[in-house]
């Protein structure tokens, strides 16, 4: 009877959700119909390396970069409005000299002739050839792309960008004629919608008639930029409109193809092995060596019948004896749950489609605001954390858990940041948007995390199950590979083992500027490493407890925390094998980026290792009876 109303409620709200869909968009997502002969802008974005092989460089410049000498439009460049993330991860779009008119075709027109280039920029240009740079523009939102065919398929898809050059032998030839194919989807009422951009570039000794009108003949020869100091680039276009039968909704698909997804699922496979493993260790102990145990201790038979305590009850009255150094630990077990909320509540958002890659940043801009958001989270569990352990210092710990971890991330991208402005790179971010970021910080973080650890110091304290004992005891010696430092290597093996293969697509999506799409597998990886490393760290502290070592604390943050450090030293290793990088400021940018994304790590795999085995030591402890 009661279940009439529930069902309604549930239609209600099912109907109401349908509503909410069917008018909600994204911004910036909007489809945008054109008429016969209406504008289509193109804009011009940075230019990043894009090599297939072996990455040279990991710096990107402005289009129009002084050395690059590229044609501008009339009455200068205009910088285009953008998002946060779209500005922090380099992009910087601002509008052309291209006059794009839908369904008109073109054949060779003219962009402009550049003045002589000076020798000094000849060679800068030449080089970013040898080095593989592409050109990125955007057209309607999507980008200009190339097209590769997946191997495994035979399928062809979209790379972003196209190169700006390629080398004929010790010659680097510069692509001055491009051949634009845009694809475009009808629309009732003659109106057409763009559903792809391709770019097919070309490198012409093109010259120019007494009109100033291009010479253009299929049989040109390439043009090399000469380092003379005299040379001068003419750049042309052609533009070319093909009917599609791909519909808008759809368009991004060839830009987001997965090269071999069997790969990824072998990945998920041997991670979900990995877990099954732990599991059922985890599931032994707990159901046999602990139930044994917990018995064997509660045994309220005759006195003479009782065996004495040993293994892990010996330690009852030490095991939650606060750790040393408890401020910084209750820090950085604050950041971690931050960290562990920001990317769990990205990767959903990131799963239901809300951050797709047509909206241009908002992947890095969602994260920013999560992780400004979750400093309450932070604090709370900080603060929880300390006055759990008895920490009297609770101004110290507020500030430390507001300031500490922020202070460290937004210093060490802001320290990186003056070599990409040394280095006159597009990535570098403007001091306005530096400035942005530290007031979203103040405004947003800051207080929050102090609201945090307010709420987290008014509640009552965890009451630990056991009595401590006011002596410490003695910890006997321990096997070698119970002892600190091999424990915590072996434990980050594993973790870092269920994620290492998806780690190398995302690294290739990062430093070989292509897209990453395989969100699904990346939210089930992730799910994946919370559950190693928790239980890694649970096997690890009974093994610990097993030989009367009760220095649990930080050793169960540094077991899982380890995996970072695995994580840096693979980057190392990627840095040596998959990149050709020479120049120093390209190598301290790599080796910085990937320290900051491993300290990351290791805080918020710390954090669930810590949360994962007190939650385990208070189970256990509370379920004995201690005299």
């Amino acid at each position: 009877m009661h279940s009439l109303p529930k069902t309604w409620v549930i239609v209600a709200l099912v109907a109401l959700w349908s509503n909410i869909c069917t008018a909600f968009y994204l911004p910036g997502v909007a489809p945008k119909d054109y008429a016969m002969e209406d504008p289509v802008a193109l804009y011009v974005n940075s230019l990043t390396p894009m090599s297939n092989q072996q990455v040279k460089s990991i710096i990107s410049y402005d289009y129009y970069y002084e050395k690059l000498h590229f044609c501008e439009p009339e009455g200068g460049p205009q910088k285009q409005s953008e998002s946060l993330g779209s500005i922090l991860f380099g992009d910087r779009i601002f509008t052309s000299p291209f006059e794009l008119r839908m369904a008109s075709n073109e054949t060779c027109q003219l962009l402009c002739e550049t003045k002589p280039i000076p020798k000094e920029d000849a060679q800068f240009i030449n080089q970013l050839i040898t080095d593989d740079y592409g050109i990125n523009w955007v057209i309607d939102g999507l980008p200009a792309a190339h097209e590769n065919t997946d191997d495994h398929t035979g399928e062809k898809y979209y790379n972003i960008g196209f190169s700006l050059g390629y080398t004929n032998g010790d010659k680097a030839m510069l692509n001055n004629h491009y051949n634009i194919y845009i694809y475009f989807h009808d629309r009732p009422g003659g109106f057409r919608r763009v559903v792809g951009v391709v770019v097919f570039p070309a490198s012409k000794d093109t010259k120019l008639d007494k009109n100033k009108n291009p010479v253009c003949d299929k049989k040109d020869l390439a043009f090399s930029l000469k380092e003379d100091g005299k040379s001068k680039v003419v750049y042309t276009y052609s533009v070319t409109w093909l009917p599609s039968n791909t519909a808008w909704a759809t368009r991004w698909d060839n830009y987001l193809h997965i090269l071999d997804p069997s790969i990824h699922w072998f990945s998920l496979v041997n991670s979900i092995v990995i877990v099954l493993f732990l599991t059922g260790m985890v599931g032994m102990i707990l159901l046999r060596a602990l139930h044994k145990d917990i018995s064997r201790y509660n045994a309220v038979e005759a006195q003479e019948d009782v065996q004495e305590d040993y293994g892990w009850k010996l330690v009852h009255g030490d095991v939650f004896r606060p750790p040393t150094q408890l401020m910084m630990l209750s820090v950085l077990v604050g950041s971690g749950t931050q960290l562990i909320a920001m990317t769990a509540l990205t990767l959903v958002f990131a799963v239901l489609g809300f951050l797709s890659p047509s909206n241009r940043g908002s992947l890095a801009t969602v994260m920013i605001i999560f992780f400004m958001v979750f400093g309450c989270i932070a604090g709370f569990v900080s603060a929880r954390t300390y006055k759990m352990n008895g920490g009297e210092a609770w101004k110290s710990n507020v500030a430390l858990t507001a300031v500490f971890f922020p202070g460290l991330i937004l210093g060490s991208l802001f320290a990186l940041n003056f070599f990409l402005i040394a280095s006159d790179s597009s990535g570098a971010v403007p001091f306005g948007t530096m400035v942005a970021v530290l007031g979203l910080y103040a405004i947003i973080s800051f207080p929050l995390s102090v609201a945090g650890s307010y709420f987290g110091f008014r509640k009552p304290r965890i009451e630990a199950p056991v009595r401590t004992n006011q002596i410490p005891r003695q910890i006997p010696d321990q096997p070698f590979y119970l002892r600190p430092i091999p424990s915590i290597f072996m434990g980050g093996i594993l973790p870092f083992g269920a994620i290492f293969i998806e780690l190398y697509f995302i690294m290739n999506s990062i430093w070989f500027h292509r897209i990453y799409y395989g969100i699904g597998f990346l939210f089930l990886v992730f799910g994946v490493l919370l559950l190693t490393c928790s239980q890694v760290t649970i096997l690890m502290c009974y093994f610990h407890l097993c030989n009367e070592d009760y220095h649990w604390s930080w050793r169960s943050f540094l077991t899982a925390g380890a995996c970072g450090f695995y994580v840096f030293l693979y980057s190392i290793l990627y840095y040596l094998t998959k990149l050709d990088i020479n120049s120093f400021t390209s190598t301290v940018l790599y080796l910085g980026y990937s320290a900051i994304i491993s300290i990351l790590l290791t805080v918020l795999t710390g954090a669930v290792g810590y949360l994962a085995c007190l939650f385990f030591l208070r189970k256990i402890f509370g379920s004995i009876k201690v005299d």
